[in-house]
């Protein structure tokens, strides 16, 4: 529950923001927060009354592990405290600088006892900005930038659009602050034009890096090297992306996480936790493994190619205690694992020639009779080989993993 204290609401950083107490501003609220934008909205006396919730866990508290303050001065003490705590708080008053040096002047503006009275409510550490700022009630809107929230050591920049709201009387009843990073929404879509909302959206709950149960999927072509070569360099280009295109939407379809691609390779996760149980989880690791080696008939014929020239290695995993998590640079963010489970699952890939899909006993023995009924396995009459009496096993697979017991699925 939110905790009261004199008149302003604390809103951890779990919860919800209640949407304002003001009708127009609540119908405004409801808007943007159903628009999905990176939102805040401040009172008549710019004390923020509500943040979206894509804000503040999509760009804002739950990941900075931050409360909100609602009722309270936009640049008070409360409020700056607040961003203090946060993960980012190292640059919370320069931040908080750059966006008053801005929006200053329609506050400015709002402030009955002008630049004293706005002295004494914004955080002494900001008074020097209010010093400098002129009244500007004429503008209906501006434009300003501050550097956000930074990502593995850079300082990208936020975009933020400030607009009046008033009432059918024409009473000024508060501001609006839309955000956005500084790409161009040509840019934002372009990014986002092949995408999956389903995958960015289990891409941001991985975004804190952490221990999780997961099933792992190594999948590679084989006999890359020949058709490499036969092909041309823009038809083999083709190729590899039509069949990582199939590869993703399998992972996607049955729930999982895309991890890193590496040339003709797929690695992907999937969870235990979203799963519901391990159970379903390794369920859904075969069936995604099973569909891609389904839809490589059509890349083939979409390439020209005979079905029998293009198989796939595929190798399942368990691991209990994968490291999983986000990593985003200023080329990419991908997820990726960490742990002996993920190197042994590329182990066991490596051993599934003539296009097999080799699953570990670790995984086998985690599907339930529903989930193993789903994908036509019995778990109690399985029979494993390890890997080191595989025949042609890989000299990698019998140095690194040669006890891991695996069978053919």
């Amino acid at each position: 529950m939110a905790i009261v204290w004199s008149l302003m609401l604390i809103v951890t950083p779990e919860e919800t923001c209640p949407q304002p107490d003001d009708p127009v501003l609540a119908e405004v609220a409801v808007t943007i927060s159903d628009a999905g934008h990176w939102a805040q909205i401040v009172d008549a006396a710019w004390r923020v009354v509500y943040q979206t919730d894509d804000l503040r866990w999509g760009g804002g508290a739950m990941v900075e592990r931050a409360a909100l303050p609602i009722g309270v001065h936009a640049f008070g003490p409360e409020t700056l405290n607040a961003h203090e705590q946060a993960r980012t708080g190292a640059i919370a008053v320069e931040r908080a600088r750059q966006y008053l040096s801005e929006v200053g002047p329609l506050v400015l503006a709002d402030t009955p006892g002008g630049a004293k009275e706005l002295r004494e409510l914004v955080d002494p550490r900001l008074r020097d900005i209010v010093d400098a700022l002129r009244p500007s009630g004429v503008v209906a809107a501006c434009m300003h930038a501050y550097n956000g929230y930074g990502v593995a050591g850079t300082r990208p920049r936020i975009l933020v659009t400030s607009f009046r709201v008033r009432d059918a009387a024409g009473r000024l009843v508060g501001t609006v602050s839309i955000q956005k990073p500084e790409a161009s929404m040509s840019v934002l879509a372009a990014v986002a034009a092949m995408g999956d909302v389903r995958h960015f959206n289990r891409m941001q709950s991985v975004a804190k890096a952490g221990r999780r149960a997961a099933a792992v999927l190594f999948a590679d072509l084989e006999s890359s090297s020949q058709l490499s070569r036969r092909l041309s360099t823009a038809s083999y280009f083709s190729l590899a992306r039509r069949m990582v295109r199939a590869a993703d939407e399998c992972v996607i379809d049955c729930g999982g996480l895309v991890g890193r691609h590496a040339g003709d390779g797929v690695v992907a996760f999937f969870l235990a936790e979203p799963a519901g149980s391990e159970s379903r989880c390794a369920r859904c690791c075969i069936q995604s493994a099973r569909d891609l080696d389904a839809k490589l008939a059509d890349v083939a014929a979409r390439s020209e190619l005979a079905p029998e020239e293009l198989t796939m290695r595929f190798g399942l995993h368990w691991g209990s205690t994968l490291y999983v998590g986000q990593i985003a640079t200023g080329g990419r963010t991908e997820v990726t694992a960490l742990g002996d489970e993920v190197n042994e699952g590329a182990r066991i890939e490596a051993c599934a020639t003539g296009g097999r899909t080799l699953a570990s006993k670790n995984l086998l023995e985690r599907l339930d009779s529903d989930d193993a009924a789903a994908v036509g396995l019995d778990p109690d009459r399985l029979t494993y080989t390890p890997l080191a009496a595989l025949p042609g096993a890989p000299e990698k697979a019998t140095r690194d993993a040669p006890a891991i017991a695996v069978c053919e699925i």
